[in-house]
């Protein structure tokens, strides 16, 4: 693969040097043409000439950038950033003491990430206020560097500024230490890709500003944020404003977040997308995570841990309120899962098990964040769609759930969305049902006697709303589907434990062939409904 030539400082911009300034990119378009942006020295950084700023304006920009050919960002000397590996990056710490809003008002300060081999491509960033923005200029001199550190061969010029990192509130000390000292609570770095922490204070899970399939049998394509402008939160509570301008060779998008801490994070986000080009699928408001294995199915000897995953399973409330549990799965080969619906409630990628005991890791996976998506406003017909891909270890992140609208993304259409993402343990709207916690396989037949081949045996687990409520010794009633196949030794029963409503349906599934087989399930008593509905796609085995 040959490497892109970088630009040189007269083609520095992906945007024209008119558009930049209506924009507010005065200080980049400024550079383009050899001049010098002016200093500031509010937060000991340094800014570009303010320009009129807008999520209007941006909006409006974007939807005309679409109907350009699309260039590619600058990237920073590509033969001194491919050697910025992955020890090296982490060696390049952005300075505390130069954070936007570190001094200034503003309750979180924004510091910033260095690119490096994983991530190439100057991200510009503003700070605005009072309607104006200005362009938070790179320096080198803005991170400890170690002295032998390729990345002091940068220029100034493409900015290689990556990314950035929301900090914890600069009033807030814990035994952990100040926001100097502390995570950050959220993080955009990569493509257009976010994640934040949760109730627990971990991350885990990633979310996008969209997943983009453009052509039949055509690879994934990653757009990029190309430009990020801040808003400081005035108080502690109230919340980082956020906007971005998505880029890539199929469309273009303006966003804005806004950003709150709460006992997890709380983002709402706004976001006006439009075509350069026909797109066959277009995923809006992606989560993208790691499953390898669980209870349900572990290779044998593959690993000496219980269970690894960032989450267990994908949960949706439909339109039709019917609340659904899609445990996850490692598939032999690429497996898109489409569950149709209109004006859906909300869909989400969630880490339900809990247990210490069964992870055994220091990474701490069972406190891995839930993300949950709550649509704001009529997002009409279409589909959660889940892709999962197989993989062989945690370092790949092999899940991903959208939605899919049923309307076509055509060249010069705009999508427009808005939609609350939740970082916290669970569903922020929990349902009144029994919640399925979990599901196991094995041989099919009765224990102590000969096991039938061909037969596969279900124990799917369910745990309170109406079930702390059944007497021991009830007769509940497993209510079974599946593509193909055939049912048999079909029971409901009370689990043997301490814990009040806990139930498993029990049943095996004679089927032949190895193609995979759609099942649902779900438990009740006459005609009351009892517990969310269990969807599951098995792999047959040879």
């Amino acid at each position: 693969m040959t490497r892109r030539p970088s630009p040189d400082a007269r083609s520095v911009s992906l945007l024209d040097r008119r558009a930049l300034m209506k924009l507010g990119l005065a200080a980049q378009a400024a550079l383009a043409l050899g001049g010098t942006a002016r200093a500031q020295g509010t937060d000991r950084l340094r800014f570009g000439p303010p320009e009129a700023f807008s999520y209007d304006t941006l909006k409006a920009f974007a939807k005309d950038l679409a109907s350009k050919p699309y260039k590619e960002p600058a990237r920073p000397n590509p033969e001194i950033v491919k050697r910025i590996d992955y020890d090296a990056h982490g060696k390049l710490k952005f300075k505390p003491d130069h954070a936007l809003y570190g001094e200034s008002a503003g309750a979180y300060p924004i510091t910033f990430m260095h690119v490096g081999q994983f991530f190439q491509k100057t991200v510009r960033m503003h700070a605005v206020a009072d309607g104006q923005s200005r362009e938070i200029l790179y320096d080198p001199g803005l991170f400890d560097m170690p002295a032998d550190s390729v990345a002091r061969g940068l220029g100034p010029e493409p900015s290689a500024f990556a990314g950035f990192w929301v900090r914890e509130a600069k009033d807030q000390v814990t035994e952990k230490g100040d926001w100097k000292t502390r995570e950050p609570f959220a993080t955009f770095l990569g493509a257009s890709y976010f994640r934040a922490i949760g109730e627990k204070g971990q991350v885990g899970m990633s979310a996008r500003g969209v997943a983009l399939f453009p052509e039949p049998g055509a690879a994934e394509e990653f757009p990029d944020f190309v430009s990020f402008w801040f808003e400081p939160a005035k108080a502690d509570g109230e919340p980082v404003t956020v906007y971005a301008l998505l880029d890539g060779p199929s469309l273009s998008g303006a966003f804005r977040f806004l950003i709150r801490r709460t006992g997890g994070t709380l983002m709402e986000i706004e976001a006006a997308v439009t075509m350069r080009k026909d797109i066959v699928r277009l995923g809006l408001a992606p989560l993208t995570s790691m499953y390898w294995y669980s209870e349900t199915a572990k290779p044998f000897l593959i690993d000496w841990r219980p269970e690894v995953h960032d989450s267990d399973g994908l949960a949706m409330w439909t339109g039709a309120g019917e609340r659904i549990w899609r445990p996850l799965n490692n598939p032999p080969s690429i497996m898109t899962s489409t569950f149709a619906d209109e004006r859906p409630r909300g869909f989400g990628l969630l880490q339900r098990d809990r247990n210490y005991a069964n992870y055994e890791d220091g990474v701490r996976y069972q406190d891995r964040p839930s993300t949950w998506v709550e649509p704001v406003g009529d997002w009409g017909k279409g589909a959660v769609q889940l892709v999962e891909l197989p993989t062989d270890d945690e370092i790949h992140d092999n899940i991903v759930a959208y939605w899919l609208p049923a309307a076509p993304s055509k060249a010069g259409s705009t999508v427009s969305l808005a939609y609350k993402l939740y970082w916290q343990d669970a569903e922020p709207f929990p349902g009144a049902l029994g919640r399925c916690v979990a599901t196991r396989l094995g041989r099919g037949g009765q224990p102590g006697l000969p096991r039938p081949k061909g037969v596969r045996k279900f124990m799917v687990e369910f745990l309170g709303g109406p079930l702390e409520n059944i007497p021991y010794g009830q007769t509940v009633e497993p209510v079974l589907w599946s593509s193909r196949g055939t049912f048999s030794y079909v029971f409901a029963e009370a689990v043997p434990s301490d814990v009040k409503g806990h139930w498993r349906a029990q049943f095996d599934l004679t089927a032949e062939g190895l193609d995979p087989i759609e099942m649902r399930c779900y438990l009740k008593v006459g005609d009351e409904v009892l517990t969310e509905t269990w969807l599951y796609q098995l792999h047959p085995t040879p």
